[in-house]
């Protein structure tokens, strides 16, 4: 049975989501490295934007292991990330927060997902959130591993049924992508 979203009108939820193949375009075997690189997925800044008036926090969570790897620095994801919260803020959206690792998966980091790292900073920086009202929005079962281990409720973004299908445990919604979320819990919201 999937957990319900009917609490959601109060207002007090937060919703994290991941960035690469969420927020913008995943590229194929390779890193986002420059702002340049940054391509919106469709209906991302809409969507974001109409999520801010839905929800009280909105966080980003993301891993980053092309600074592990020497790819791009810190000054680089922070370029990155500068142009997509300005481009939100634009179109009337926030971000509250970025929190990304940059670890290499190898490393066992406790702030790379799936560990919950990133979560328990968000949570230290905003006592108020409860993981018990919070959404992980994300299109890895990476994503939907760290959501779990901290009692979130779910939602993988693909476009394909196979891995919802696959791990059941871990998806509790599947949507194509963003802008299908944000309708679907626009509708609750309402």
């Amino acid at each position: 049975m999937k957990p319900s979203l009917d609490d959601l009108k109060n207002k007090e939820w937060t919703l994290f989501l991941d960035r690469d193949g969420v927020i913008n375009k995943r590229p194929l075997n390779a890193y986002v490295t420059k702002p340049d690189d940054f391509v919106w997925e469709d209906g991302a800044v809409n969507s974001i934007s109409r999520l801010s008036g839905i929800f009280k926090t909105i966080i980003v969570v993301t891993n980053q292991q092309g600074i592990g790897k020497g790819i791009m620095s810190q000054k680089d994801l922070n370029n990155i990330h500068l142009k997509m919260l300005n481009e939100i803020e634009s179109a009337g959206g926030r971000i509250d927060k970025v929190y990304f690792c940059g670890d290499l998966d190898n490393r066992g980091s406790f702030f790379r997902k799936p560990a919950i790292g990133m979560g328990l900073w968000a949570k230290k920086d905003f006592p108020h959130i409860s993981f018990r009202k919070a959404i992980m929005v994300g299109d890895t079962i990476t994503d939907m591993l760290f959501g779990k281990h901290l009692k979130m409720i779910t939602v993988l973004i693909d476009n394909q049924p196979f891995l919802a299908r696959k791990y059941p445990k871990l998806v509790d919604y599947r949507f194509p992508d963003l802008k299908g979320f944000t309708q679907f819990v626009s509708s609750i919201h309402n």
